[in-house]
């Protein structure tokens, strides 16, 4: 079953036998429903007979208690069977306090429960401006054109553009467009509004392969962060630091963007904050010494995950790849099969300005995955796909908030559910 299907599920028409079958068997059970009513009517007759009849009985029995003398004798057995006054009490007590413990627990798991996302509302969340934008435009162009005709092409492919899924993704749905039309011979606008989500969808799924899974490894998994200054890149580390920590894993964190104090002085912070050790160097040292002095600490002291914080200066191109290459060549002396994961950090708010930088990036250095942040304050998540059709490189992580606890993996199938919940 393909991607579209998982999420949407597929569009079948009701057999005629189903439907004939589906119509028997509700007369069939209309019957044995008046069956059921009249069986309950009769027996809800001779128990309200049984409720008078012992009415009438008790109320002679009270009578007879009146006239008696008003004298009570209680057997011994009786006696046995109840305990005393103080028993009773603290019986009374125990099972009224147990309740009482109880149900507050289970108010307060509920308030929990209510305060604690699960997955896929975090999607829904963070995606909710991209969806709404994108959504709103497909409806309000739909509604505008009554025909499929030329001009109804030109205006999707705008529309896509400022979706931001990128211009190559634009051309190529429109062109796929064009042919379906004429295959199916549709005439009407609303006949491609399943198409278009579809071939949305066909165009992130590709052949599959999403290899969107990290990269962990039994021994010492090294991470490096690559990107420009201010997309989120250290609180992305920090995030994933507390992350990990909560899983039971050793994690540590390097501070090698050395010619900024400000980043120094952030990623350490975070270190304090979540409780991790932060490796730093003197101010503007070279990043690659004190990317050497993390790594021989790592395997020292059994760290599991070490996370590299770098510079991002992409308007020194030059400069930049001589120090990533620098740092490649360190972390291979103590580990040689390390970075396992290189990502890139990208601002899904810029929009088309993070493919660029995705692009000039890939020149620079091999990259593994990216990281999206600040996604739940924009509408233009559609850079995903952007990025999946023109770079294939995956995306990886995902922030979905200013929470500590909001990072995630990212999950292709709840990204796609949620960009496009409610367009069908």
């Amino acid at each position: 079953m393909g991607l579209f299907d998982r999420l949407f599920g597929k569009k079948e028409e009701p057999k005629i036998e189903e439907v004939v079958k589906e119509a028997l068997e509700n007369l069939d059970l209309s019957e044995d429903i008046e069956a059921e009513e009249v069986s309950q009517e009769v027996a809800e007759v001779e128990s309200s007979e049984e409720a008078v009849l012992q009415e009438e009985e008790n109320q002679d029995t009270v009578e007879e208690s009146l006239d008696s003398e008003p004298t009570v004798e209680v057997s011994q057995e009786e006696i046995e069977e109840f305990p005393n006054s103080e028993e009773v009490t603290e019986e009374e007590n125990t099972e009224l306090q147990e309740p009482v413990e109880e149900n507050s627990s289970e108010v307060l798991e509920a308030e929990r429960s209510q305060l604690e996302e699960t997955v896929q509302e975090k999607y829904d969340r963070s995606l909710k401006k991209t969806r709404t934008g994108f959504g709103a435009r497909l409806n309000a162009f739909f509604a505008n054109f009554r025909s499929v005709d030329e001009e109804f092409f030109e205006e999707l492919e705008e529309l896509l553009i400022m979706s931001d899924v990128g211009v190559q993704v634009a051309s190529n749905l429109t062109e796929e467009l064009r042919y379906e039309a004429k295959l199916e011979n549709a005439k009407k606008p609303d006949a491609l509004r399943r198409v278009i989500i579809e071939k949305l969808v066909e165009l992130y799924e590709k052949d599959g392969n999403y290899d969107e899974s990290i990269h962990f490894q039994d021994g010492l998994t090294v991470m490096l962060f690559v990107g420009v200054n201010g997309v989120g890149k250290t609180t992305s580390i920090g995030k994933l630091a507390h992350r990990y920590k909560q899983a039971g894993k050793k994690v540590m964190l390097v501070a090698a963007d050395t010619f900024r104090a400000g980043a120094v002085a952030q990623l350490a912070e975070w270190g304090r904050r979540v409780d991790v050790p932060v490796v730093t160097g003197p101010e503007k040292a070279d990043p690659a010494s004190v990317v050497f002095d993390g790594m021989e600490r790592a395997v020292a002291e059994g760290i599991d995950i070490l996370m590299i914080d770098t510079a991002g200066r992409l308007q020194n191109k030059d400069n930049l790849m001589a120090e990533l290459e620098k740092i490649g060549r360190i972390i291979k002396r103590v580990v040689p099969e390390a970075p396992h994961e290189t990502f890139l950090a990208l601002d899904a708010s810029t929009g088309q300005n993070a493919l660029v930088q995705a692009k000039e990036f890939s020149k620079i250095t091999p990259l593994t995955g990216i990281v999206l942040t600040k996604i739940d304050g924009t509408a233009r998540g559609g850079v995903v796909l952007a990025i999946r059709e023109e770079l294939n490189i995956p995306v990886k992580l995902i922030g979905f908030g200013e929470k500590i606890d909001d990072i995630g993996e990212f999950n292709s199938e709840n990204f796609m559910k949620s960009l496009l919940e409610g367009l069908i």
